[in-house]
Parts: structure tokens; sequence; C-alpha cells
């Protein structure tokens, strides 16, 4: 099966060759990912490297939190892209956007205001999780629209942080 992965406006189109090979624009990857026991947690390992993730759905598709980075993917599958791009329908950076917390964890700071202008990959917020400070990034040029909590609260997973328009 392909897919079309969307991540920072770029896209990628991966392919899922068996259970330990996928590739990812035409390179083979090596892979072992698996969801420990039902939670969000995953444990991968490509090329030989041990990575930990988070793995959120969200509205907009998925939040994925490696490394302490927050990433914002899309993934369909070619034919769901075909019909979309037929309709006409286009991915889009309108609307309103929900900051909800890819995991429980303390506000560490947050470095806008409500009505601050705010540009694609500007950090909105830093929230500490498992000792490791994640920073949470606009997906999209827009303005602030609501502050929903302050620095020194404890937030539970996927509550609303802050919304963008």
């Amino acid at each position: 099966m392909k897919y079309i992965t969307s991540l920072d406006g770029k896209e990628y189109l991966v392919e899922i060759l068996d259970d330990r090979r996928i590739s990812v624009n035409g390179q083979i990857q090596e892979i072992d990912f698996v969801s420990v026991r039902g939670q969000p947690v995953h444990s991968l390992i490509m090329n030989g490297k041990s990575y930990e993730s988070y793995v959120y759905e969200t509205e907009e598709g998925l939040q994925v939190l490696l490394r302490g980075r927050l990433y914002n993917l899309t993934v369909e599958d070619e034919r769901e892209k075909r019909l979309r791009a037929t309709a006409g329908a286009g991915a889009g950076t309108s609307g309103e956007f929900n900051l909800k917390a890819p995991m429980p964890g303390l506000i560490v700071s947050i470095p806008v205001n409500e009505g601050d202008q705010v540009e694609k990959g500007q950090v909105l917020l830093i929230l500490e999780s498992m000792k490791m400070q994640n920073e949470l990034k606009s997906p999209k040029n827009g303005t602030v629209a609501r502050l929903r909590v302050k620095p020194g609260e404890t937030v539970e997973q996927r509550q609303a942080l802050l919304s963008v328009t």
C-alpha cells in the first residue's frame, strides 16, 4: 500500500513493502514499529537505531512526538488523495487550529499571548513531560485566538491548550 504523508508542507511517498521494510521516496528502510500495550507510546527501530515516539490522532491528522519535537502529519492513501484533488478540496491552512496536549505534563512556558501573530513553525508552548521539555509549534501562520492554560499548570493528554486562527 502507498501513502502520501505531508510534514511541514513537504510530501513523502511511503510504501509499505512488508512487515519489516518500507520505502520512503524510493529509499528502503528496515523498521520495527510496535505499539506499547495499546498506549500512544510506540517503539521504533529504523535501520538499527531505536526511538520512542508518541502518536496521537487529531482532527487534522496525526501528531507525533519524537525526540522532544512535535510533528503534525497528514497521511492519506493514493486513492484518497486523488479523490480529494478531483473534488477540489485543498488540505488548506484556513480555519481554527486547536493545539492539544500530546501527553500529560506541566506547562513550562507560553512565549505567545492572545492576539499575537504567529508563523508556521513558531513555538507556541513548552510542555514538560517525563523530564523532557517539548516545544509545541504552530502548524500554520495565524493569530493566537485563545490561551486556555497558564505556565505552571498541569495538563492531561488531549486537553485543549490554545487556538490559532
